[in-house]
């Protein structure tokens, strides 16, 4: 039995990529990118895709025409987004460095932070400053579309553990609420063949209220809130909690 540490763990990343990043997972970009008005930018934009991991919006934005900066952590999944970005003929640039750190002020007209990959640092000023970090990126007018699990959505189905199934190979994720939901734990078991791998990931939750006071606090204005990249409202009927906002002009 192996064990892997948070999101700032390679061993995480590299052990469970066919289940975070799956074939669904890059079709599902491709289709939002292709259908979304909230990822319908002007050609030519310059867009920065924060926490990238292997590229999933990254290279077919750049395929689109956008030039694209990746920023990761992971060296690994950079490396994963440089061979996908070859092998389709993209180009992109991809940076690694820490959210909190990277500085490219002004440099963007578009700030992407996709599949619930915001809220992960220990102490929530962190957070903020991740925000602020994509607030400062962005050139003023610029477009902030950040993408995660709503606290409402978790609330409806935090239970029971997930479990899912590639071939031979079984994920069961398991999710429990801490700190009167200020934050989530999620435990991960992966059985391959012999081998069982586990992981343990703690997050900040928010709800659409929390989320956009944070950014208000982070300078953005004009800060709008969906329930879906279709643009529905964010409701009862809501699938994700997609924030846009826009640097002041």
């Amino acid at each position: 039995m192996t064990r892997t540490g948070g999101f700032q763990d390679d061993d995480f990343w590299t052990g469970f990529h066919d289940f975070l990043f799956s074939e669904q997972r890059h079709a599902q970009a491709e289709e939002l990118l292709g259908s979304s008005p909230l990822l319908d930018f002007p050609a030519g934009s310059r867009v920065l895709d924060l926490c990238c991991g292997p590229g999933v919006f990254s290279v077919p934005l750049a395929r689109r025409g956008h030039a694209v900066t990746g920023v990761d952590l992971s060296r690994p999944m950079l490396e994963r987004a440089r061979q996908l970005a070859d092998a389709t003929g993209a180009k992109a640039t991809f940076v690694q460095a820490d959210a909190r750190a990277y500085e490219a002020p002004g440099e963007f007209d578009v700030v992407l932070n996709m599949f619930t990959s915001f809220g992960y640092f220990e102490d929530p000023a962190d957070n903020a400053r991740v925000l602020r970090t994509m607030h400062d990126s962005l050139t003023p007018g610029g477009t902030l579309v950040l993408d995660l699990a709503g606290k409402e959505l978790l609330a409806r189905r935090v239970t029971p553990p997930k479990v899912v199934r590639r071939g031979e190979d079984l994920v069961v994720q398991t999710d429990t609420v801490l700190d009167d939901w200020a934050r989530l734990r999620s435990d991960w078991v992966m059985v391959r063949g012999e081998r069982v791998t586990r992981a343990t990931l703690v997050w900040f939750v928010y709800s659409a209220v929390e989320l956009r006071r944070m950014a208000e606090e982070a300078g953005f204005e004009r800060i709008e809130v969906f329930g879906g990249f279709d643009g529905r409202p964010y409701d009862e009927d809501a699938e994700r909690l997609v924030l846009r906002a826009f640097r002041p002009a």
